[in-house]
């Protein structure tokens, strides 16, 4: 796939023979590659019809030395293109129209010779590719295209890709929702009542055509079908649908069935014979939206909320709601110091030119409406395209960003999902110190009810109460040491008085122990602690934070993935069946599933369910269905038989024919894994190595900072919340078959509670 933005006017491009002059503010003599000349040295190096690239500049001045990094990256790819780049310094015994007001230097220009050809403003030259990009495509335009370009589908090297022009308007929504489209399955067979069918393509607001097809005809109708989807691309979704194994009725005449995106509305039966009158079908139907999206602004649009995308869905949901920025302090280079100084701070690190920083403004600023009048947190936003040498100082080098300042404390880095609701967690979570010190039996039992802390526990659902002995000193610091790295994430509390032995034996619990209180369960267990080194009490506490019976979703799949045990996952297409759900639950309370992740999917809440279902079953079977899916080793995927009933009874006979080898897989996911076409694009190993070294070093000491415009050397952990991989390599390592059932079986003998 490839998309390609062309700036046209007549399709001509001016790509070379450009000469490009910045002017600018400051001097950074760490940019070596950049030649710095005079005003009147570089006019003097000008030739005509050669390219040029000079930067008029000032001294003395950190504004711009973010963008003399871009633009230092920029002189060898220019070059390539007989586009040279300079940097001049202005002096006050030379004059030029260059050096004059201060706006003057925040405009880039271009020159063919001594020529002006265009100027541009500085802040749209934002990296590398952005300088390189208004360079080569300069002229100026009328009108810009966006074209998507079908490159996956082609084999052969020496063929040209099939290529969609985006016919909207060229704003962020627009392209958000045009590059989704272009992703969506092209054709997919179903053989299901049409009424039922949901597709990424209703989420992305586009219609569903249906081309009627029987075993007669099949492969004319897939040819036909093809061609249609080609020629609705971007506007509808296009399905083959399967007459012959149909359960409900489609009456004989009809070819066609179309449906719209609009939930409730009935199907149509439609007999079209001329691929020309289903396109004219759809794209008249469209119209009709357009007009009454023109004519009525409250329309809604595509239901964005579904989507795995925080970009889009917050930028779609208030598209035309006006921030109320004055609830947050705007800082600058001199009023960060004296402010995250003064007081408590939550300060928001994020740059106005980038589309991520922008929409997670709005969910910052939901926060700010949310705590408005009852917190002394008070929360600073600083944008680092004005201000880069302070973000440099805070070592904060990715957008958008969040830190918390206590006076006398390290800061704090966020590193949650970019959203309200984990956002508010965080700062009402750090309003006490973690963990707490409990002085009393009483006290504790107040914690681990949740009376302690009630107007906490919204947040936090779960508390995690350490016992130690009065001795145990290193165990202590290490379980304070773990409390400080999760605050804003769980409460963590330490008891370790002389009567600790009293909880100890009431819980059952050997110390050094956990007591975790699941408030809205009513339930306390202990969980001993084997080793007391932090970095293994944050995994253990990590893991006892995951649901019992989880649903799965795109965000918290890593979660338990990373477990690297076979998924007894039950699909359904709404909630759960309540006795199905107990079933599953008495025998994880029996500890009979211990080697498994029993969960659960709604494929209403998560449509990609339906493609995982797709790569294991064709054609989809009924559901509610329960699948044990090995995906670590082996890739093979068994299915409970659909005429038996979900009960203790039958899931474990099942089980134990798994393990006797009288079931056969209904598939066996691939065994080659999914790899970028070249090294530096093999991002998840990138996330991997960066997890890994996070995981194993030890977790950082806090030390007071006493003059916070000193650089935070601590690190924050990588934000990409979600790690998405293919379908088909969705895989599990390191499942032994032969010992799974065994240690099952012995969990069923036990019969020992949690």
């Amino acid at each position: 796939m490839q998309l390609e933005l062309i700036m046209s006017s007549g399709f001509s491009v001016f790509r070379v023979a450009i000469s490009f002059v910045i002017m600018c503010i400051s001097y950074m003599p760490t940019i070596d590659s950049l030649p710095e000349l005079s005003p009147q040295k570089y006019f003097s190096t000008l030739q005509p019809g050669k390219a040029s690239l000079a930067y008029f500049c000032q001294a003395d001045s950190p504004r711009t030395s973010v963008f003399l990094e871009e633009l230092n990256e920029a002189v060898r790819p220019l070059q390539d293109y007989g586009i040279s780049v300079a940097k001049v310094n202005c002096v006050k015994e030379e004059t030029s129209r260059y050096c004059g007001k201060e706006k003057d230097f925040m405009k880039a220009y271009l020159f063919k010779g001594n020529i002006l050809l265009r100027e541009f403003p500085t802040d749209t030259l934002f990296d590398v590719n952005a300088i390189v990009a208004h360079v080569l495509f300069s002229e100026d335009v009328e009108y810009a295209h966006l074209y998507f370009f079908h490159c996956k589908l082609v084999l052969d090297l020496t063929q040209q890709c099939r290529r969609t022009l985006m016919e909207q308007p060229l704003t962020t929504l627009n392209i958000h929702l045009f590059i989704k489209r272009m992703k969506a399955p092209l054709l997919t067979e179903v053989a299901e009542d049409p009424q039922q069918v949901s597709t990424v393509h209703l989420q992305l607001g586009l219609p569903l055509v249906f081309i009627v097809s029987q075993q007669a005809t099949y492969e004319a109708d897939r040819r036909t079908a093809e061609w249609v989807a080609w020629r609705l691309l971007g506007k509808a979704g296009v399905l083959l649908l399967l007459r012959d194994s149909l359960e409900v009725n489609i009456p004989q005449h009809a070819n066609v069935v179309f449906k719209r995106a609009e939930k409730g509305v009935p199907v149509e039966f439609l007999v079209l014979h001329d691929v020309d009158l289903i396109i004219s079908h759809v794209e008249n139907n469209m119209h009709i939206e357009e007009i009454q999206e023109d004519e009525d602004d409250d329309v809604e649009g595509p239901d964005i909320d579904t989507q795995d995308d925080e970009v889009a869905e917050s930028v779609y949901r208030d598209r035309k709601r006006k921030l109320p920025l004055e609830l947050t302090v705007e800082l600058t280079e001199e009023s960060f110091n004296a402010t995250v100084m003064a007081s408590d701070n939550i300060v928001l690190f994020y740059v106005d030119w980038q589309a991520v920083s922008m929409a997670f403004l709005q969910s910052y600023i939901d926060v700010a409406i949310k705590l408005k009048g009852t917190s002394t947190m008070l929360l600073t936003r600083i944008n680092c395209a004005d201000w880069s040498d302070v973000c440099t100082k805070q070592n904060v080098t990715e957008f958008p960003f969040v830190k918390m300042y206590k006076k006398g404390k390290n800061p704090v880095s966020y590193t949650g999902m970019l959203g309200t609701e984990d956002l508010l967690k965080f700062i009402q979570l750090n309003r006490i110190s973690y963990p707490v010190n409990i002085t009393s039996i009483q006290e504790a039992e107040e914690y681990l009810s949740g009376e302690l802390y009630k107007d906490l526990i919204s947040y936090s659902s779960i508390s995690i109460l350490g016992l130690f002995s009065p001795t145990m000193t290193t165990a202590k610091e290490d379980f304070s040491e773990a409390g400080n790295y999760l605050k804003g994430y769980v409460i963590t509390g330490i008891y370790s008085e002389e009567d600790v032995l009293l909880l100890s034996n009431k819980y059952a619990a050997t110390l050094p122990a956990l007591l975790l209180a699941r408030h809205t369960e009513g339930k306390i267990e202990s969980i001993p602690l084997a080793s007391t080194h932090a970095q293994d009490v944050v995994q253990i506490i990590t893991d006892a934070l995951l649901e019992t019976f989880p649903e799965i979703t795109v965000e918290n799949l890593p979660s338990y993935f990373r477990l690297q045990k076979p998924l007894l996952m039950l699909f359904s297409d709404g909630s759960v069946n309540p006795q199905y759900k107990n079933s599953i639950l008495i025998l994880v309370k029996q500890k009979y599933l211990d080697s498994f992740i029993p969960c659960w999917l709604n494929l209403k809440n998560t449509p990609v369910g339906r493609g995982i279902l797709q790569a294991y079953f064709d054609p989809l079977p009924p559901l509610p269905l329960l699948v044990l899916v090995n995906l670590h080793s082996g890739g093979q995927v068994f299915v409970f038989p659909s005429d038996q009933a979900i009960t203790e009874e039958n899931l474990v006979l099942w089980l134990k024919k798994l393990e006797a080898g009288l079931e056969n897989p209904i598939t066996i996911l691939p065994a080659q894994e999914w790899k970028p076409p070249l090294p530096a694009y093999d991002f998840l190993s990138m996330m991997d190595a960066a997890t890994s070294q996070h995981a194993t070093k030890k977790l950082p000491k806090c030390m007071k900072e006493t003059d916070v415009q000193e650089n935070d050397k601590e690190q924050h952990e990588d934000k990409s919340a979600v790690r998405k991989e293919p379908i088909e390599t969705l895989r599990i390592k390191h499942w032994n078959r032969s010992n799974w059932f065994k240690e099952a079986e012995k969990s069923f003998k036990c019969d020992k509670e949690l």
